[in-house]
């Protein structure tokens, strides 16, 4: 059992990379649908399969493994894979905020959220949080390493579930 423990980060680091790999190229995509609105077509599909990768990567590790995985380690894995992918994704986050999106790129999407919060008739003290809040490069590039890690440990959930099954 140790030695299987012991294989988690070096299989994890490793497949993270692919999947951060996968996620640079879709998030190019979405880079382009700035020019390009069928771009984000694109970006979405490749987002959608983004569980089904993290199945395939994990079916893999449990054959590294011989065949076997529980439950927990097959969860553990998936999140130190969507970790270490985000980690790499992280920096093309940072350089899309900081040198490729317009100035006025979060600001207008602030803006736009704000405006459905006021039709969904959110209470003052939302929109006025929200409005006060400033939105960094480095902060966005944090805050999608956040939201990608929190993404792991939900679809980790089902994924780990059907590959620990026998068979």
């Amino acid at each position: 059992m140790t030695e299987k423990n012991n294989a988690l980060l070096p299989a994890a680091m490793s497949y993270g990379l692919a999947m951060g790999a996968y996620w640079v190229v879709k998030y190019v995509f979405n880079m382009f649908s700035l020019s390009h609105p069928l771009m984000a077509v694109v970006y979405w599909l490749l987002s959608l399969a983004v569980p089904y990768v993290g199945y395939v990567l994990t079916k893999r590790y449990k054959a590294d493994l011989g065949g076997q995985i529980t439950f927990g380690q097959a969860w553990r894995f998936g999140v130190l894979v969507y970790f270490f992918a985000a980690l790499i994704v992280s920096v093309m986050h940072y350089v899309f905020y900081r040198y490729v999106a317009p100035p006025d790129y979060v600001a207008n999407a602030v803006s736009q959220a704000l405006a459905t919060l006021q039709e969904m008739q959110a209470s003052p003290e939302t929109m006025r949080a929200i409005a006060s809040m400033s939105f960094s490069p480095i902060q966005m590039a944090l805050q999608g390493i956040l939201n990608n890690i929190l993404y792991g440990i939900i679809f980790s959930l089902p994924v780990a579930a059907l590959v620990c099954r026998k068979g």
